[in-house]
């Protein structure tokens, strides 16, 4: 019994271990593999933000010079402490994903070699920096921004642009072939990951992508509560709820204390712009506004309140002013 016991106790703690609960051949869906993708990139650019704020006080342009070998530097430190010790980059493991090794013969999960992740890493971050730092490598060599070749070794430089060019071309081909075979097959969305033999995994058993009823129930709000909005909002006169509380909430004391020198300063500007009446009319309040705004307002609103005294605007009128001449 003993024996036993110790052999089941075995077998429970063999069986906890990840490499038996993977099943290396379990196809993993194609959005999980993308999405994985895009939370690194997400990552990277968020290390890259906060190291940059680091210098936000120090001289404007500090670290153009130095960028693209500051990115890699960080694409590298983040593969030293994700990929590096776990076989998995920080976007697989939130969507518990991580590498197998397909060139092990193995049917049972295999990390990948010390080799395959250095392989990948180089991959992922070498030709990225060489296109960023083409240029500056092209005037270095002798080759101008235009394209002109010195006369001094023309033809070995015009084989050297000639050969870059074709392997970029064959590069980004090769991606895009790359790609739709992943589409088709749902294995290796990046060439690097072809070519080193890694492949996207699940690290737990038994794994679904779904979407949680909470999330689903938050997003069906939001949603029927922004339709509602956009239904609601066009039906409410804004003007003239502004008039109302404002004749409700400053009525009072404007009766009070600027009742004697309204009459005087009523004239003295637009009752919507706030500037001096341009050809002053009147909509049948004591208030005056500008020719072209009372117009251009009441075109947009039929339906137009004084945004003053919150009266209903009529026909606009010409204000006639009788204008008295004292000599000196």
């Amino acid at each position: 019994m003993g024996l036993e016991s110790d052999n089941s106790q075995k077998r429970t703690a063999g069986s906890s271990g990840p490499e038996t609960d993977v099943d290396p051949q379990t196809p993993v869906l194609r959005i999980s593999q993308l999405d994985a993708l895009e939370l690194d990139s997400a990552l990277e650019q968020l290390l890259w933000t906060q190291f940059s704020q680091c210098f936000q006080n120090c001289r404007p342009g500090l670290l153009t010079p130095l960028e693209p070998e500051l990115r890699a530097l960080l694409q590298l430190f983040v593969w030293r402490f994700t990929l590096y010790s776990s076989s998995t980059t920080v976007g697989q493991s939130l969507l518990s994903l991580r590498y197998h090794n397909i060139l092990s013969s193995s049917p049972r999960y295999r990390p990948l070699s010390r080799r395959q992740k250095l392989s990948l890493a180089l991959l992922n971050a070498g030709p990225q920096w060489l296109k960023e730092r083409s240029h500056s490598l092209l005037l270095c060599l002798g080759l101008s921004a235009g394209g002109a070749v010195s006369e001094s070794g023309g033809l070995l430089q015009q084989g050297l642009r000639n050969c870059m060019t074709l392997v970029s071309s064959v590069a980004q081909l090769a991606s895009l072939i790359n790609f739709l075979v992943f589409l088709r097959k749902g294995r290796h969305p990046v060439l690097a990951e072809r070519i080193v033999g890694a492949r996207a995994v699940f690290s737990k058993p038994n794994v679904v992508r779904d979407i949680t009823y909470q999330y689903m129930n938050r997003e069906l709000l939001w949603h029927g509560f922004a339709e509602f909005l956009i239904f609601l909002v066009p039906l409410i006169n804004t003007r003239k709820l502004k008039a109302t509380v404002s004749s409700i909430v400053f009525g009072g004391q404007s009766s009070k204390g600027e009742g004697a020198t309204e009459g005087q300063g009523v004239l003295k500007e637009c009752g919507l712009c706030g500037e001096w009446p341009t050809m002053p009319h009147t909509v049948g309040c004591q208030h005056v506004f500008c020719y072209y705004c009372i117009k251009s307002h009441s075109i947009a609103d039929a339906y137009l309140t004084c945004p003053k005294c919150g009266a209903e605007a009529g026909q606009p009128e010409l204000v006639k002013m009788e204008v008295e001449m004292i000599g000196r």
